[in-house]
């Protein structure tokens, strides 16, 4: 079973991604600020991050900055979610390998939860061998 940490100041948000993870059979953990994101992601190891941008305490591009600079968050996923468009994100995350960068208002939690799943899918492996007729 995949583990999602969910590092949303918004508890409402962060509930309803819990929930519909936890419904498809993931494990699903929330943090609601950067420093207890980090602890978080510490000891739960996820296979995937959802992480918020602007929140208290430690803003998401801080967060990842740091948990980048670790052995066990070098290569975790990252999916931004965020209210901050794009053009408008921390320069810093361009350098961090953020797999997605998604606006909250843009997608529903389906559309979400369906690009979650695809990032946690294994690296494609090519079409299976035909095999010859006998």
């Amino acid at each position: 079973m995949a583990k999602i940490a969910i590092i949303e100041d918004d508890l409402a948000i962060a509930q309803m991604y819990r929930l519909k993870f936890e419904a498809e059979g993931y494990e699903a953990e929330i943090a609601e600020n950067g420093r207890l994101g980090l602890a978080l992601c510490e000891q739960m190891k996820p296979d995937i991050v959802l992480l918020d941008l602007m929140m208290p305490e430690m803003n998401g591009d801080e967060m990842l900055e740091k948990m980048r600079q670790t052995d066990w968050g070098r290569n975790i996923k990252v999916i931004i979610l965020t209210n901050v468009g794009e053009q408008e994100a921390p320069e810093a995350l361009k350098k961090l390998n953020v797999s997605a960068f998604i606006v909250k208002a843009d997608m529903t939690p389906r559309q979400v939860a369906e690009i979650v799943k695809s990032q946690l899918l294994p690296p494609a492996q090519g079409p299976a061998p035909i095999s010859a007729p006998a």
